[in-house]
């Protein structure tokens, strides 16, 4: 038995593994071939006497430094040799290589002998799906550090909420730090919604307004937090982009309002840079940061996305992204990213740096949200 990358040629071989060994959430031709061509995946096969036996895809996350075991197979008749363990770590190796810190995957409560195995394997238990697969069984989910680290500091609970729509990610970002903090606020829909109205730009690039950090500040204060700001850039943002003069004008208005409206409040508005240090202060302070980034590196779309600080050690700062994908289809599809991936993302220091500025302004932009006093 040997292991190696699949090829185009295992195509008909892994349809028929694929059926011997599932009877539901079978992957289809279609998204074989995807994989096959993909090259954000680490795909392995076992060959045993010149028969695909096994194989192991691993999907990875572009941007962070998170993989996730999407899906392993082993022929019936080559179970019990040893197969799944070689898989699974020559596929943690190629990962590591790749630049993956973590290695995730989903398993069926139900299903021990897989279980037994990834915790001899060494991962662990952080959390459960429900209904997660086509019989509605429940998952597991489980993780193990590929590259193994001495932690500076450790993620603390704070929940993760999806966005439900293609421009609320400042908003997801900011229900999850408010619901992280002391206190009775309760995330919804609806609130979703209004956070939006409360702090977009109103226009933005070719589409809806994205929200800016003192619109986000202004609306956690009018919720009870406190709030303060840190942009390195004092004019009107978000005009990278925008060629209609009519949006770069309601742009203008909108972003001096903000301001105005700040200076009232007396909310702090530092116009500096802040470096990875403060923020891993606040952090360790107690308080949850909103960052704002450019999904190039995860998505090659020069789009700003808001994210939050969830966690962090010496190699990586980790984030909830409120951004599972496609928000025009079902939670649980192979086109719409997993909430598992969604969670504590491992960015590399150095990538984040680059991640954290969006624009040709090269605009940086935080916001920290504490309990009020």
């Amino acid at each position: 038995m040997h292991i190696r990358r699949a090829k185009d040629t295992d195509l008909a071989a892994l349809i028929e593994l694929e059926s011997s060994c599932f009877a539901t959430d079978r992957i289809s031709r279609r998204s074989f071939r995807r994989w096959l061509k993909h090259p954000d995946c680490v795909f392995n096969v076992a060959i045993t006497d010149e028969v695909l036996t096994g194989y192991a895809l691993v999907t990875l996350r572009r941007g962070t430094h998170l993989a996730r075991l999407y899906s392993l197979a082993v022929a019936p008749a080559a179970r019990g040799q040893g197969l799944a363990a070689a898989l699974i770590t020559k596929s943690e190796l190629d990962a590591r290589d790749a630049g993956s810190v973590y290695l995730r995957l989903e398993v069926a409560t139900s299903n021990t002998t897989a279980i037994a195995l990834y915790s001899k394997l060494g991962y662990t238990q952080f959390g459960l799906y429900e209904d997660y697969y086509e019989d509605h069984g429940p998952a597991l989910r489980m993780e193990k550090c590929i590259h193994p680290y001495t932690p500076s500091g450790g993620s603390r609970t704070l929940p993760w909420l999806a966005q439900t729509t293609a421009f609320t990610c400042g908003p997801s970002a900011l229900m999850m730090a408010m619901a992280g903090l002391p206190g009775n606020y309760q995330p919804s829909p609806e609130d979703e919604i209004q956070l939006w109205r409360e702090a977009t730009t109103v226009f933005m690039t070719a589409g809806h307004g994205g929200c800016h950090p003192l619109g986000l500040a202004l609306a956690a204060q009018r919720r009870g937090f406190g709030a303060e700001a840190w942009i390195n850039n004092e004019g009107p943002l978000f005009l990278d982009g925008v060629r209609d003069e009519n949006k770069k004008r309601v742009m203008r208005i909108a972003h001096h309002s903000f301001v105005e409206q700040c200076a009232t409040a007396d909310i702090p508005v530092h116009y500096s840079e802040v470096d990875q240090n403060r923020l891993i202060r606040y952090f360790k302070a107690g308080a949850n940061v909103l960052i704002l980034i450019s999904t190039y590196r995860m998505d090659s779309q020069k789009a700003p996305h808001w994210v939050v600080l969830s966690g962090f050690d010496d190699r990586c700062l980790y984030v909830h992204d409120p951004d599972r994908g496609d928000t025009t289809k079902p939670f649980m599809t192979e086109d719409t990213r997993n909430a598992l991936e969604c969670q504590h993302l491992p960015i590399a220091r150095d990538t984040f740096a680059a991640m954290s500025r969006f624009g040709s302004s090269r605009l940086r932009a935080v916001v920290v949200i504490t309990r009020a006093v």
